[in-house]
């Protein structure tokens, strides 16, 4: 028997890109990550200069920590995502952080966790 206990102030990788940082660790195989998000963050303005593309493609599954999330899909969709709420947002969005509070929410599906942020 035994354990481990990750941090996300210790992640195995860090990524950040403006007004934003996201945290990854992995446990027995699986992939999380903290994202951090603070006012004036919005996916494509922080973002899509590194990957480009029309919108965000990734699968995000997740939970919120603080602050308020809005998502725009490209079917106009809208969700707000706040403190305490699980979330499924499908690829094809755009998200910016609403108000003056930081976003933070962990981030669960591994090919997300891996490659968001990173050049596509």
């Amino acid at each position: 028997m035994g354990g481990v206990v990750r941090s996300f102030d210790q992640p195995d990788e860090t990524r950040e890109f403006r007004d934003g940082v996201v945290a990854g660790v992995e446990l027995a195989g699986a992939a999380l990550a903290k994202a951090t998000f603070q006012p004036g963050w919005r996916w494509s303005e922080s973002v899509r200069p590194i990957v480009g593309g029309d919108s965000c493609l990734q699968h995000h599954v997740g939970y919120a920590l603080s602050g308020t999330l809005r998502v725009v899909t490209v079917d106009g969709q809208e969700l707000e995502i706040s403190a305490g709420q699980a979330y499924e947002i499908q690829p094809g969005h755009d998200a910016w952080v609403v108000g003056d509070e930081a976003y933070e929410g962990l981030e669960f599906d591994r090919k997300t966790v891996e490659s968001y942020g990173r050049p596509e």
